[in-house]
């Protein structure tokens, strides 16, 4: 039984013993209520034996199974600011609520242990704090206010509701204003008692420039420097010698350019294609090979894990690797000689990938482009041609001429529209199998050389983005096939089916708009979600319908073991492209060259079989890490630049409907809220099965998808919300 097949089997069980017409059943039982067939009990009970001695289910003397209920049980908390909490059970998809006075001194984040009443209809299961087994927050970053003799800390973390107190001689020097580290020396046993601390840094006053990111970076528990070590070893390999060129293919003579972002630095890919006479084409991805600078069990290779992953916040990058690798040695710069992992991947004329190949490699890049000059060649936007005369023209060989329009040689030009044509026929396949695009354009603050944020603008996928997305897929899927037909350890990218019961919610959410998504009990393929897709692309709702969708999809994570990927509709996935800023990606890339050595003895993939279901779940959980950092960084940054447009008006969408009010997202990507108490043309409730405010007096109704005018009344950067009212 596979890794993934163990984990379907224990939701399936928690999921049955999670009904409330559920009675204790034994082995034998649930295994004729499931139809397990008797060749396969065996897993069954091993599944169960694991789920006991995680303490999910328990078994009675009699040796029934049934859930803890008022047993005890472990997960993570997580807090609400008004005080309540819920707590997630890994494995589980139904949060525990634990009330404000049961708590007992939990902070966001930490791990307990908590016993449980069991849900009655129509309410979720309760339960209590009963032990804390790990801190999450032995530090916290916050704003440090002087009272008569002592201090308090009003944390960032508006989860973290209590002040922490700060006895005197224990400020380090800090003043009203200051943002803090704060290392908690006291937790709270109850709800009456606070946190209490000391200062262990002193950031910078909260007025002061870059003082805020750095306040995040601290909270997230970001590092922002390397350990001396790691620095000494990045420093050795400035004269690396890469004329060296031993094991290694010769590439320096191909067409070679890179494709990134204006500001990037950090050039990880760089691609070549050379037609064939067939009318097909050799298609070569160059990944930087950063695993031959970075070697298993060195300083760079234990802080390298330890980051995960390179965040990218408002005005810094916090990188995985320093700069002397990320930016010069690693990175494929124009015109540099430097170490690759090839993947050269041979297309029929069709577009369909029929042979692929993995070697070390050294290349010289002729190019360094950017996104925009490249979209601008393939679209004509310069010359005014239109795309598609612009593609027919280069293919006749008047590239010299397209290319002149942004400075790109003619034999570079004509690459380039080459590419693009193959790159157009890999995504057709992709598309045809059933593959998701969710074009969701993405937002980001413009500062000033101060640090203040001046606008906001969305980067929009265009064909270049495209083109270099098409060939980064090609190639990982090539190598997770390659790994995956071999069945040698590795690890993959994958992304597991959406909840049943979130599509069935969708699906009633999209017919609202007249849309329809074909399912079987929730169960989807993920052709039906394209095309749905498809059909709402050009509905006003298009960016709404998207949004919902991507919020009832499950994350994709890192595994050891081969599951499909739902979204890209694909049997075997990986992240090979991205060694200088993904940790996973620098471990495959030391599997495959030490295979390609002829090193992948028993003895090391044994090794291998033993560390990496770890190193996926650590991945997995720094990437998190980031995506939430870099969010948080995003929305303060917004609050910030809202607040000097206070009472200025938006005609925005209704993104969301709660309780409480309505989320609504301006043109700018802002998203604000309006209290249900400023809505006063009516007096509106909730229905949560429509996703809809209903009035009772007037009978107005108010759903996802509106258009709606409204004033912003004022924007907080420590809570991060924007508060809207209608205009």
């Amino acid at each position: 039984m596979t890794a993934e097949e163990k984990k379907r089997r224990k939701e399936v069980i928690l999921s049955l013993m999670t009904d409330p017409l559920y009675r204790p059943m034994r082995a034998r039982e649930i295994a004729v209520f499931l139809d397990v067939p008797k060749e396969r009990r065996e897993d069954l009970q091993e599944v169960l034996d694991e789920l006991a001695k995680e303490g999910r289910i328990r078994v009675s003397g009699r040796g029934k199974y049934m859930r803890p209920e008022k047993h005890r049980i472990a997960g993570v908390f997580h807090a609400n600011a008004k005080g309540f909490g819920f707590v997630s059970i890994e494995g589980s998809e139904q949060d525990i609520f634990i009330p404000r006075e049961s708590t007992h001194g939990a902070m966001d984040g930490d791990t307990v242990r908590i016993s449980v009443e069991p849900g009655q209809q129509f309410r979720r299961a309760e339960g209590a704090v009963r032990e804390v087994l790990k801190r999450a927050n032995p530090t916290v970053v916050g704003y440090y206010r002087r009272v008569q003799n002592f201090g308090l800390v009003m944390p960032d973390n508006q989860r973290l509701y209590d002040d922490i107190y700060v006895a005197p001689g224990k400020a380090a020097g800090a003043v009203t204003g200051h943002k803090v580290v704060v290392r908690i020396t006291r937790f709270p046993r109850n709800q009456e008692e606070e946190p209490e601390g000391e200062v262990e840094e002193i950031l910078g006053h909260v007025s002061e420039p870059g003082v805020d990111i750095l306040s995040i970076s601290r909270a997230f528990g970001l590092p922002d420097t390397f350990p001396q070590e790691a620095m000494q070893e990045a420093e050795s390999l400035r004269n690396t010698d890469f004329s060296d060129l031993a094991g290694r293919r010769d590439y320096r003579d191909l067409p070679t350019v890179t494709i990134d972002g204006e500001d990037a630095k950090d050039f990880d890919d760089a691609v070549t294609l050379t037609e064939l006479p067939d009318g097909g084409a050799e298609l070569y991805v160059h990944i930087a090979d950063v695993s031959w600078f970075v070697r298993e069990g060195s300083a760079l290779d234990k802080e390298a894990y330890r980051r995960g992953t390179s965040v990218y916040l408002a005005d810094r990058v916090l990188p995985m690797l320093p700069q002397v690798l990320s930016n010069d040695l690693c990175s494929l710069r124009p015109g540099k000689d430097r170490f690759t992992l090839t993947c050269r991947m041979t297309l029929d004329k069709d577009g369909r990938v029929t042979d692929h190949e993995l070697v070390p490699s050294v290349i010289r890049s002729d190019r360094r482009l950017t996104y925009t000059e490249v979209n601008r060649l393939l679209t004509g936007a310069d010359s005014g041609v239109p795309a598609g005369e612009a593609a027919q023209a280069a293919a006749a060989g008047a590239g010299s001429a397209a290319g002149a329009e942004t400075g790109i040689p003619a034999d570079i030009a004509e690459m380039l529209f080459a590419m693009d044509r193959f790159a157009k026929k890999l995504r057709a396949h992709r598309e045809a199998r059933g593959a998701l695009d969710f074009d969701f354009p993405e937002s980001r603050v413009i500062l000033d050389e101060k640090g203040k944020p001046v606008g906001i603008e969305k980067r929009e996928r265009n064909a270049a983005t495209m083109l270099i997305e098409d060939f980064m897929i090609a190639a990982n899927e090539a190598v997770a096939e390659s790994y995956a037909y071999r069945k040698l350890p590795f690890l993959f990218r994958v992304h597991d089916r959406p909840d049943p019961e979130k599509m069935r919610e969708f699906a009633a959410f999209v017919s609202r708009f007249g849309c329809t998504l074909k399912n079987r009990r929730g169960e989807i393929h993920p052709r039906e979600l394209q095309k749905l897709l498809r059909e709402a692309q050009d509905r006003e709702e298009a960016g709404l319908i998207l949004r919902i969708a991507l919020r009832s999809m499950k994350k994709a994570e890192y595994l050891d073991a081969l599951a499909p990927h739902f979204g890209l509709a694909s049997s075997a996935y990986t992240h090979f492209t991205s060694p200088i800023r993904r940790y996973p990606d620098l471990q495959i890339h030391r599997i495959i060259r030490e295979d390609l050595a002829g090193g992948l003895d028993d003895r090391r993939i044994g090794r291998y079989e033993a560390s990496l279901g770890e190193t996926a779940a650590w991945c997995s959980r720094t990437e998190r890490r980031a995506e939430e950092a870099e969010r948080d960084c995003l929305r303060y940054k917004m609050c910030e630049y809202m607040e000097s447009h206070t009472g200025e008006v938006y005609d925005g969408i209704v993104s969301g409907v709660t309780r409480y009010g309505l989320f609504v997202t301006l043109p700018n990507s802002v998203e604000g809220m309006i209290r249900i108490q400023d809505l006063r043309d009516d007096y509106y409730e909730f229905n949560e099965h429509e996703w809809a405010l209903e009035g009772e007096v007037v009978g107005k109704r108010i759903t996802m998808g509106e258009s709606m005018r409204v004033k912003v009344v004022r924007a907080d950067r420590l809570s991060r919300t924007v508060d809207l009212e209608p205009a």
